[in-house]
């Protein structure tokens, strides 16, 4: 069993805040993964972070090289500058309506002339109807991203946005023979910009809901037609015959 935090308070993401506001959101898979340690779930394939992490070097090399953004962030500016994205540890505002310490790392935080700042957020995938299942956990993240920036005197924040790069693999022959290299091949991205209300009423709410689903002494009723719920109770039923 994980051990619970000695002080009220307990640390979750922005993007684990989101998951709360998901249709098919379950308490007691919230409850469980919040006190025990389960056999479910893997971790983040790390590509798709060392991407997401690549499409943020491009565009803080753009600044720092020709004093703009790249032109397909245009839409979102005009900017002159950004920051440099402050470390999680560093990244979090502490919460004493609910003892809750919310926790997040941007991907970009880009300056206008007048000091306001774009919060934007890398996703590499394909702008998709999947992609729009997962919209109320972004919404969520980056409006808890603004929220805690503007606590730690990086605000104001007048906007926020999605930014999807998705990997090139249409073309004609042509164009995969230059992608050759001898060391292996280079892929082309294209980048799809999607707005997000920036609507600071979203988190209280859903702060309240996580810290009440957490201090229940016991696992909450489950979601109706929750899979993971289903896993874990034949997972249990079977352990009953093990040796």
């Amino acid at each position: 069993m994980a051990e619970r935090d000695a002080t009220p308070r307990f640390r979750i993401s922005a993007k684990d805040l989101g998951q709360l506001a998901m249709p098919e959101f379950c308490p007691r898979c919230f409850w469980l993964d919040r006190h025990y340690d389960l056999p479910f779930g893997g971790p983040f394939p790390g590509i798709f972070s060392s991407l997401d992490s690549y499409s943020k070097k491009i565009v803080h090399a753009s600044f720092d090289r020709h004093g703009a953004p790249p032109l397909w962030l245009a839409p979102l500016g005009p900017f002159t500058s950004y920051i440099p994205p402050p470390a999680p540890p560093k990244f979090y505002i502490d919460d004493d309506a609910t003892g809750i310490r919310l926790t997040g790392a941007p991907d970009g935080i880009l300056v206008r002339a007048d000091g306001r700042k774009v919060i934007v957020d890398y996703k590499t995938a394909k702008h998709t109807a999947a992609q729009d299942e997962l919209r109320p956990i972004y919404e969520v993240q980056l409006n808890g991203y603004a929220r805690i920036a503007e606590s730690r005197g990086l605000g104001p924040v007048d906007r926020l946005a999605l930014v999807y790069t998705e990997p090139i693999t249409d073309g004609s022959p042509g164009l995969f023979e230059s992608a050759r290299t001898e060391e292996g091949f280079v892929m082309g991205f294209r980048a799809t910009l999607e707005d997000v209300p920036l609507d600071p009423d979203l988190l209280p709410p859903l702060m309240r809901r996580a810290r009440e689903i957490y201090d229940a002494p016991r696992p909450p009723k489950r979601s109706p037609g929750c899979e993971d719920c289903d896993r874990f109770a034949e997972l249990s039923l079977a352990a009953q015959d093990w040796p």
